[in-house]
């Protein structure tokens, strides 16, 4: 997404002949002189045409950004070389504030539409994340914002995306426009010094060693911490630097690809061009960009770029430099900044995963009208406005005030949005009574206008994080568990209870917690996402059996008086077989033979029924028709079995098959009364997603929870 307007002139090519020229002496290299490229234009066209094409279509990686960095890349070196060349000064300060001059007007027009639908057809529980994401956004560092959440850039579902999710490239590209500046000066610095020792040394020659280390370093760096956690790599500036330090020491190569025959330089730029085009179908990238593979498009792009003016109608260059290719590239860097909103607001109102072919045609076309109007209208004149270059002073306020557009109205709607937070929570307890209101003979008495707790913009603070790192006797020494709680001290606890399992089971601890609390009870969570407790079985993936191996162990050496567990396992789809979700609710695959050390070591075993799941995130559904809508409720024999599949177990346990030690207990009428699955239960929002449960709600079910375990207990 390199600037649009940014120069397309570069050392290496000489201006365009009106006619096709016949043989093809190739890029001349001028020092201290642009010449125009036409090609490279043509080559973001394609670009941005992938990055779109893909993300609407294909939901995969096209390699598109990539070639964008390297072109950006590409372009700033060949600048800054020939200013320092021709003895020219740097000037960064002007040079820093002349970019996100030219940067900044079509990034804050699309910033405040996204704010505006955002506010008008996004649901309240997006707009925090949206909030902090603008801020990144307007100061270029989004990118570091997904890696510290590890967003799954490759997720299908582009519908529950941050519509501001595609400023990552922008911000690093930001940065490479303050970093590169500063290469530049150091090495001139450097190059002036030096050639008091070797006269004969050129600048090129300096920055090429420096781009060089920065390469090779970015480059392994890029591998390693793509084959560790690709998720953080992915926006890891770090890891994308060698991608512009490529594009650097193509500026500076290019005279030397001048030297090849025209022949080899037209089958050079098709192949470039053949490859980059393949990229994302021949490769399934995702999960390894940005490692080594992202090497296909940029040396592919680095081809293209290399073979430059060919002087012959073969030529790549010819298609590249095409005027409808052309104009595209113009608009490149706006319609990258509207076609991933646009997409992820439109999937958003429509509530579907996939644009489909009408529906990517429009987001197509919507995209590339906005583009062009942000281009001419706003880019353009913005551009060629001279008022601002006169004094660095203007250029400042400019830029200032470009930020200001932004910041001003966000901050006012963060606050008014944090004021309306700070009333929900001084509302008296008796106005959101949760589970309470289910008790038998309640009657509500308090304030009838009183909100629903939590406000779903405050819905990400939900998760049960409760308690303290582990210590003592149970910290973890197993390298295959890493995440463990407690609450209460073992040591003089009367009875301690490890919970064992997934998230399913964590999200119960805020009612074990106020249980322990009331008892003396000392309380211990061991858990991985998404790995439910059991023997080691083929339908869970190598790290959740490797983690109940390992927890298994742990609650053997401990020897605690109870270990909790969630024996049962919902389903939020049905069968395509046209079964319900509720037909597909089973014990979890091998929970017996996963808890029957702990039954063999004498120790009490409590399984809970898992929550019932919804097929939709919940909260969006309560922000955007309300929690009574019939979309936002399911009827609980729809979601969950009619007859509990824990009840098999139970009667073997009266017959005398299982041990005694092994019990169950149910809450799902905690969460489905009446006979049906609902997101708000007595003014409390229960759900903060398809299944997880809020902490808020959970606490006040502590009566009812405490009551079931003990009872499970036989404490």
């Amino acid at each position: 997404m390199a600037h649009a307007l940014e120069s397309t002139r570069s050392p290496g090519r000489r201006a365009p002949s009106p006619l096709p020229a016949t043989g093809g002496s190739g890029p001349r290299d001028t020092p201290g002189k642009a010449t125009y490229r036409p090609e490279v234009q043509g080559l973001r066209a394609f670009a941005v045409l992938m990055v779109v094409v893909y993300h609407v279509w294909l939901g995969r990686v096209s390699g598109g950004v990539d070639v964008f960095l390297l072109v950006s890349a590409f372009l700033l070196t060949a600048s800054f070389t020939r200013k320092v060349e021709a003895g020219g000064p740097l000037r960064l300060g002007s040079y820093w504030l002349h970019r996100f001059k030219g940067l900044l007007p079509a990034a804050v027009v699309v910033l405040l539409a996204v704010l505006a639908a955002t506010a008008s057809l996004l649901p309240r529980s997006r707009w925090p994340d949206i909030f902090t994401q603008t801020w990144s956004s307007l100061f270029y560092t989004q990118n570091w914002t997904l890696a510290a959440e590890s967003v799954d850039y490759y997720a299908a579902d582009h519908s529950t995306a941050s519509p501001l999710q595609h400023f990552w490239s922008l911000s690093i590209q930001g940065q490479v426009f303050i970093l590169w500046p500063l290469i530049f000066a150091a090495c001139a610095f450097a190059w002036r010094g030096l050639r008091r020792l070797r006269p004969g040394l050129s600048y090129r020659t300096v920055l090429a060693v420096a781009f060089g280390a920065v390469f090779a370093a970015s480059l392994a760096y890029s591998v390693h911490a793509t084959a560790t956690n690709q998720a953080f790599a992915y926006f890891d500036t770090r890891a994308r630097l060698w991608e512009f330090a490529l594009g650097s020491l193509l500026a500076l190569a290019v005279p030397l690809a001048a030297r090849l025959p025209a022949a080899a330089r037209v089958a050079l730029g098709w192949t470039g061009l053949t490859a980059m085009l393949a990229c994302g179908i021949v490769l399934q990238v995702q999960a390894q960009f940005p490692g080594y593979i992202a090497l296909w498009p940029t040396l592919a792009a680095g081809a293209i770029i290399a073979a430059g003016d060919t002087g012959g109608r073969r030529g790549v260059d010819r298609l590249l430099a095409a005027p409808p290719l052309v104009r595209l590239g113009g608009i490149s860097y706006a319609l990258y900044l509207w076609h991933w909103p646009i997409l992820v607001i439109y999937l958003a109102v429509k509530g579907e995963a996939e644009a489909g072919p009408i529906g990517g045609l429009a987001v197509i076309a919507l995209s590339l009208a906005l583009a062009w109007a942000t281009t001419k209208a706003i880019e353009t004149p913005f551009h060629a406005w001279r008022w601002p270059a006169e004094r660095r002073r203007r250029l400042g306020l400019v830029v200032a005030v470009m930020v200001g557009l932004v910041a001003a109205p966000l901050s006012g709607w963060q606050a008014r949005v944090a004021a309306y937070e700070e009333a929900a929570q001084a509302q008296a307890p008796g106005d959101n009574p949760g589970a309470h209101a289910l008790r038998p003979g309640f009657e509500f008495d308090g304030d009838p206008a009183a909100v629903v707790r939590p406000l779903t913009s405050r819905v990400s603070d939900e998760w049960a994080n409760y308690g303290g790192d582990c210590t003592g006797e149970y910290a973890l020494t197993d390298p295959r568990m890493e995440f463990c709680q407690m609450g209460g001290d073992p040591a003089t606890a009367t009875r301690t209870v490890v919970v064992l399992g997934d998230s399913h089971g964590q999200h119960w601890t805020p009612a074990l917690a106020v249980a322990a609390e009331r008892n003396g009870w000392a309380w211990v969570l061991v858990n991985r996402p998404a790995c439910r407790f059991g023997a080691e079985s083929a339908e869970r993936k190598a790290e959740c059996n490797d983690f109940n191996e390992a927890a298994t162990r742990y609650v053997l050496d401990a020897k605690p008086d109870a270990v909790l567990t969630v024996a049962s396992l919902t389903a939020n789809h049905g069968g395509p077989d046209g079964t319900a979700p509720a037909d597909h609710e089973r014990v979890v695959p091998g929970y017996l033979a996963g808890v029957r050390p702990f039954l063999d070591a004498g120790l009490q075993v409590v399984g809970m029924r898992d929550t019932p799941r919804f097929d939709r995130n919940i909260v969006e559904c309560v922000d955007l028709r309300g929690p009574e809508d019939a979309e936002c409720t399911r009827p609980v024999d729809e979601v969950m079995a009619p007859v509990s599949p824990l009840r098999e177990l139970r009667e073997r346990i009266e017959r005398g098959e299982l041990p005694r030690s092994l019990s169950f207990f149910d809450m799902t009428d905690q969460l489905c009364p009446d006979g049906t699955c609902r997101p708000v239960i007595g003014n409390v929002l229960a759900f903060m997603d398809e299944s997880h449960l809020t902490k808020t709600y959970v606490e006040t079910t502590a009566p009812v929870f405490e009551q079931r375990f003990r009872a499970a207990a036989g404490w």
